[in-house]
């Protein structure tokens, strides 16, 4: 099932994709180019509204907006996915650096051994904060280390025991509150999503089947409920804010009863 959910979350974000092609950070729109470029059409601002949640990310330096961009869209792709963490960091990854898939596995043990606070020994101390001057190895270490915090971002584990999970997304425009919510009454059980959007947007829920349950009416705080049942633990929240990017956030609600 899970496997199945992957696919259909690829499908559709690559369906997204190609009806909103991604942007260069210096676009607002797309559009050709000329021959040649005047020199006050440069520094134009990133338009990637998602990517502003780096700075809430516990890593060594800065990560580029397009590396980051580019990690978080395959981390999406691989929340529902059954296979291991480990796994899914290197598969994140590789793409990035496909001559080296053996240093990529060797890292991500490491990475997944260490903590955030001891995640600054894994690249050089004396480089001057630019992704671009690191050695590969490094870039490797730092990007799994993104992809690590990232998937645990993106994933709401929820059950009875612990009924209650909240997640802020930082974005460019303000935070996204999301809070989730798991209700039992005899037989029946229920999840409602709360949200408090930075700008009017819209929520929804589909479960591992690629079904859709419930679309929310559009606003900035819009409220989603619906019953679950024993057969379903995997839901896909997307969170869409067409004024703050052309693509929406994907998060996993991870249901265990």
């Amino acid at each position: 099932m899970q496997e199945r959910f992957q696919a259909i979350l690829k499908r559709r974000l690559q369906d997204q994709i190609a009806k909103n092609p991604p942007l260069f950070p210096w676009e607002t729109q797309l559009g050709e180019y000329p021959d040649c470029v005047e020199e006050q059409s440069l520094g134009l601002v990133p338009v990637w509204g998602w990517t502003v949640h780096q700075s809430k990310l516990n890593l060594p330096i800065p990560l580029p907006d397009q590396v980051f961009w580019q990690l978080l869209a395959k981390c999406q792709l691989l929340l529902t996915s059954s296979i291991p963490l480990g796994a899914k960091l290197v598969q994140v990854v590789e793409s990035m650096f496909p001559m080296d898939t053996q240093s990529i596995n060797d890292l991500a043990a490491l990475v997944l051994r260490s903590s955030y606070r001891s995640a600054d020994t894994l690249t050089a101390p004396n480089i001057e904060s630019d992704y671009f001057d690191l050695l590969p190895r490094q870039q490797m270490a730092l990007s799994l280390m993104a992809a690590k915090q990232l998937l645990e971002n993106l994933t709401l584990p929820i059950s009875l025991t612990q009924p209650l999970v909240e997640r802020q997304w930082l974005t460019a425009v303000g935070t996204l509150n999301i809070r989730v919510e798991l209700r039992n009454s005899g037989k029946s059980r229920s999840l409602t999503v709360h949200s408090k959007l930075p700008t009017l947007g819209i929520l929804q829920l589909e479960d591992n089947n690629g079904q859709e349950f419930v679309k929310s009416e559009a606003g900035e705080m819009p409220v989603i409920e619906l019953q679950i049942d024993r057969s379903q633990p995997t839901y896909t929240l997307a969170v869409e804010l067409p004024e703050l990017d052309h693509l929406p956030l994907f998060l996993a609600i991870q249901v265990k009863i």
